[in-house]
């Protein structure tokens, strides 16, 4: 998928690059930031650009502090990370040419009714709000995606299950115990040539099978709200009669 996205950003040597050497990396950031990222204006780009000399390795981490690159660990994640943001910043450089428009809207005639919650009111593109959703996503030591949004969404589905009031009082309960389980070597059912294809299939299988167990246990709980009504009827013994 890395290679593939490289691909997408016509980067010539995409099939090539191995993230974990340095000097890959050093060719591939000079050519992210001249050719894409461009966060720089020309005249500063120097060091970076400057591959061969033994400054580039603390020129690079300013680089990702200055582009608002999140503390990640590995190399890899990092570099992953920038080219995240280059593909992010090409389509918004060309978003006509990826979404065209097919048709102009009118406006509407209808009363604009302004909302008194503060939610909507709020900038969801703005920089404290990435910035904000980056702190969130450190304190929950949850890894961080190029489009903040998802960032944000994966932070909620965190909370709604692992910070709920029932999880609190009962921290075990939600607690994953046990030997890992490995996902890779699920048999999907079927397989195609394409060992990148093969990844997805296995993960959205079991994503399949992790929704038909909550839809399951959904089906089974309103069977027990029902049963819990019908097998307890109330009987009014006045209307009963004995004898003729």
């Amino acid at each position: 998928m890395f290679k593939r996205r490289l691909q997408a950003l016509e980067y010539e040597e995409y099939d090539k690059v191995d993230a974990n050497d340095l000097q890959h990396v050093k060719k591939l950031v000079s050519w992210l930031e001249n050719q894409k990222i461009r966060h720089y204006k020309i005249d500063d780009r120097g060091a970076i650009l400057d591959i061969e000399s033994q400054q580039w390795p603390a020129t690079y981490e300013k680089y990702l502090e200055d582009v608002g690159c999140p503390q990640f660990e590995t190399p890899l994640d990092k570099v992953e990370w920038l080219v995240g943001l280059a593909i992010r910043l090409e389509y918004e450089d060309n978003r006509d040419t990826y979404r065209p428009i097919k048709g102009t809207k009118k406006k509407s005639d209808q009363p604009v009714v302004k909302s008194t919650n503060p939610l909507d009111n709020l900038d969801f593109q703005s920089e404290d709000f990435k910035k904000g959703v980056s702190e969130l996503a450190k304190l929950l030591n949850i890894p961080q995606h190029p489009n903040h949004l998802i960032t944000l969404e994966a932070c909620s589905k965190f909370i709604c299950k692992r910070l709920n009031e029932e999880a609190v009082k009962n921290p075990g309960s939600v607690i994953v115990t046990g030997q890992p389980f490995p996902i890779m070597d699920t048999n999907a059912g079927f397989k195609v040539k394409d060992p990148f294809l093969n990844k997805a299939v296995t993960i959205l299988s079991l994503l399949y099978i992790q929704d038909l167990r909550d839809l399951q246990t959904k089906i089974n709980e309103a069977i027990v709200s029902v049963q819990t009504i019908t097998a307890d009827p109330k009987t009014d013994t006045k209307l009963g009669k004995v004898g003729t």
